[in-house]
């Protein structure tokens, strides 16, 4: 038997590094002129991260491209704003037809009811983990079960419900975060506080690796069932499967906020809306570190059975590997498609 082929992870975090190819070699070199090689043929690379401010040759970016392994590019506080992306994703356009046909079909309906489902699910995990109230699944079930109607009246009821359930969680997570630190209330789109912002950025980092997931399903992500398809331009389809990870990154950054302070924040000042307003951010440095623990987060194996072989499976993979369970449904190959909830362990 061969040697097993080492998956690794390439994350250029410094200003300045440079990544190039080299006799089929794939390399890595810092600005101090510090250079490490990775063979294409001995080492698989699964990921490679850029940041704003790295230098990068056409050559190994073709290279990427042709081996289809995943790009993607960062701001300097490490938000993703691109990838890259090979042609042939767009292959497979039956998917994307079933895709289309499940929203008159039913099969919308029942997609945003198992998303809701297990959104809810995951964070009765974390609420089970810490302690804390847990909502009445029970109740939940038989409230989602009983509802009916076209995906657009369905859709509306199931975010009532959504949003109530998420609301209580909410107040009792942010009891364990640190108590100078502690936000009143959960807000999404350009929050002013540290810690929302700090979800904001865990989430931002999730939205990629769903994004890329349901890409490599043959998936639209612009057509969504949960989600409406005008949420301020975004796919709608990654919103809704991001639901479904949410509570992985909650229960990450409840651990990982035990150790800051108010002094690992900075504010800056920004416009919105024709108005100033300061929002407070971690700063570089514990930013630089956050986004690479959640990186290597990603890869932590949890106790969920892969579809053809073992006990266990990195996260990563779990989310690439719904997305094309999804798939199978809307193709009708499956006949039924529960999302898998990671139990949280104490």
């Amino acid at each position: 038997m061969g040697n097993a082929i080492k998956v690794v992870n390439l994350k250029l975090d410094s200003f300045g590094s440079f990544l190039g190819m080299e006799k089929g070699c794939i390399i890595v070199r810092d600005r101090n002129g510090n250079e490490e090689k990775y063979p294409l043929f001995e080492a698989e690379i699964g990921e490679v991260v850029l940041q704003s401010g790295n230098l990068v040759s056409t050559g190994v970016l073709s290279a990427l491209g042709f081996w289809g392994i995943d790009v993607l590019i960062t701001t300097r506080n490490g938000r993703p704003i691109a990838m890259l992306k090979n042609l042939e994703d767009d292959a497979h356009v039956k998917t994307r037809i079933n895709q289309y046909e499940a929203i008159k079909n039913g099969k919308g309906v029942y997609t945003a009811k198992q998303i809701v489902l297990a959104k809810i699910l995951g964070q009765n995990e974390v609420l089970k983990k810490y302690g804390l109230r847990q909502h009445d699944i029970m109740g939940i079930k038989e409230a989602i079960g009983r509802l009916e109607g076209d995906l657009k009246t369905v859709r509306k009821r199931l975010m009532v419900i959504e949003a109530k359930a998420s609301k209580r969680y909410f107040q009792q997570i942010f009891l364990l975060f640190p108590k100078e630190l502690r936000p009143d209330a959960r807000k999404t789109f350009q929050a002013y506080d540290g810690i929302n912002n700090l979800f904001n950025l865990g989430y931002e980092l999730l939205f990629w690796k769903c994004y890329r997931a349901l890409t490599k399903a043959h998936l639209e992500t612009h057509l969504g069932f949960m989600h409406t398809l005008t949420l301020r331009g975004r796919p709608s389809l990654v919103c809704d499967f991001e639901e479904i990870y949410r509570y992985l990154i909650d229960d990450f950054l409840i651990r990982y906020s035990q150790k800051l302070k108010p002094k690992d924040f900075i504010a800056k000042t920004e416009m919105f809306n024709d108005k100033k307003g300061k929002r407070i951010y971690l700063d570089k440095p514990r930013t630089e570190e956050l986004t690479k623990e959640l990186h290597e987060y990603f890869r932590t194996k949890v106790e969920i059975p892969r579809v053809k072989y073992g006990n266990k499976q990195e996260i990563e993979s779990l989310i690439n590997e719904e997305a094309l369970l999804l798939a199978k449904y809307l193709r009708n190959e499956r006949a039924e498609w529960i999302p898998r909830v990671v139990r949280l362990c104490d």
